[in-house]
């Protein structure tokens, strides 16, 4: 019985890390709830691996976890936004920033029933949503980005990302089936440059790796059309 639930216990980890990661961004406390978006990330990665590793698959594991993900990578980013514009005194535009959570919650619903989504993702994945706009944060020491934090900025990436998480763009699922370069080239390129980015910039680069990860994933998508 302790077996068959521990990839839930992980899940309820996620969980309760974006509650958490929820009253630090309505705190303005933008840097704690970047840390709990990210541990939340790993309490994601985890869960699915330990139900492999222990062969505990369960329907109730499933929806459990798209409810986790809605909370910590629908809401939390939402509210993140929500707390930037109420700072810039934006009155009523600040609650647009739910757009984000309904389309999050349309993201994890479609991902429970469409059986295409195996090899690869159709849209922007909620937890690479999350962490891109949870670690904005981390720009904000670059006054040539300044720009970002406006109210128009932040109205911009709300609806941008919104729109990518619905979208039915073939996002690169970062699993493999094998080794061979051919198969993952860009699976490959995306954890390299990654890792480069990451050391150079630090947490200031997962809003870079993001883009990235978008970017190749809209290679690869259009480089296969044309073949």
């Amino acid at each position: 019985m302790i077996k068959k639930n521990i990839p839930n216990f992980i899940t309820a980890a996620n969980l309760v890390s974006g509650c958490i990661g929820i009253y630090f961004a309505l705190q303005s406390n933008f840097v704690f709830a970047a840390y709990f978006v990210a541990l939340a990330a790993v309490f994601d990665f985890l869960d699915g691996m330990m139900a492999r590793l222990l062969k505990v698959h369960s329907e109730i594991g499933k929806q459990l976890d798209s409810l986790a993900d809605m909370v910590t990578f629908g809401v939390l980013p939402s509210f993140i936004v929500f707390q930037y514009l109420q700072n810039n005194e934006a009155g009523w535009l600040s609650f647009l920033a739910f757009f984000m959570a309904v389309c999050s919650a349309f993201r994890l619903a479609k991902f429970n029933i469409d059986t295409r989504q195996g090899d690869q993702f159709l849209g922007l994945p909620t937890p690479a949503n999350a962490l891109f706009i949870c670690f904005l944060v981390f720009l904000r020491e670059y006054s040539e980005l300044a720009f970002i934090f406006t109210n128009e900025g932040l109205l911009v990436i709300t609806f941008l990302f919104s729109v990518l998480l619905v979208v039915e763009l073939p996002m690169i699922a970062l699993k493999f089936k094998s080794l061979k370069w051919e198969e993952n080239v860009f699976r490959y390129l995306i954890i390299v440059f990654s890792l480069i980015i990451i050391g150079v910039f630090q947490f200031s680069g997962v809003p870079i790796v993001i883009l990235l990860y978008i970017f190749m994933s809209a290679i690869q998508y259009f480089s296969i059309r044309r073949n």
